[in-house]
């Protein structure tokens, strides 16, 4: 899970813009990134707050006519689609939200928990269809009608198989976000509901203090703790 920017900022996952990348400046082994911010809002953002990038928190180091830079990290770089960004790269862009931000999609903290590939694409009346591979260990945090956050856009799952999710993306969400450019082998950043993720922890209870795994979550474990008959 991964987070650029140095405050705990939260969003929720209604895109605000489309933005371009103009340059990647490699620096030191990481990269500075500028954007062009499209029709995002400015107004109040000042140096040192949070933009989700395709669902990455960033923070702005530069602010300039219609422009914002980034320090991106060599890990967040390796373990989000940031990496294979180049000029001219869309991006989705939301500013972090504020207590007066009506909360239109899910709370979403701008970690990535892992990167999926869109599988296929198909039309359906006038949506769009996607079957998107999901890392195997997120499968267990992903649940039909659940919520999930796609390259920072908040969705609604529709289906699961394994660790295969589907998506039915209406034409607004396609018009207003990079989704519309999916196709198969695209790499889109994942983030799943933060519920998902706490209960998951809540249910170990004592024995999430033990260290030697992530979750020691099993069917035995459900059945001992009575979750399972």
């Amino acid at each position: 899970m991964l987070q650029e920017a140095r405050n705990a900022a939260m969003f929720t996952g209604i895109i605000q813009a489309i933005g371009q990348v103009q340059t990647l400046e490699p620096r030191g082994g990481d990269v500075r990134l500028t954007l062009s911010t499209g029709k995002l809002p400015l107004a109040g953002l000042v140096l040192g707050d949070s933009v989700a990038v395709n669902g990455v928190c960033l923070t702005a180091v530069n602010l300039a006519g219609g422009h914002f830079a980034a320090d991106v990290s060599r890990e967040t770089l390796s373990l989000t689609t940031l990496g294979g960004l180049r000029p001219g790269s869309h991006v989705n862009l939301e500013k972090a939200l504020t207590l007066a931000t009506p909360l239109g999609g899910h709370l979403v903290s701008g970690h990535v928990d892992g990167v999926g590939e869109i599988l296929e694409r198909h039309q359906d009346a006038r949506s769009w269809r996607f079957r998107v591979q999901a890392p195997a260990g997120l499968a267990r945090y992903i649940a039909q009608k659940g919520s999930i956050c796609v390259d920072g856009t908040s969705l609604t799952v529709n289906a699961v198989d394994g660790a295969v999710f589907e998506l039915n993306i209406v034409p607004h969400t396609l018009a207003e976000t990079i989704i519309g450019d999916y196709q198969a082998g695209t790499r889109v950043n994942l983030e799943v509901d933060l519920i998902a993720r706490y209960l998951e922890r809540l249910v170990l209870g004592d024995r999430a203090a033990e260290s030697g795994g992530r979750s020691g979550i099993s069917a035995a474990f459900l059945a001992e703790h009575g979750f399972l008959r």
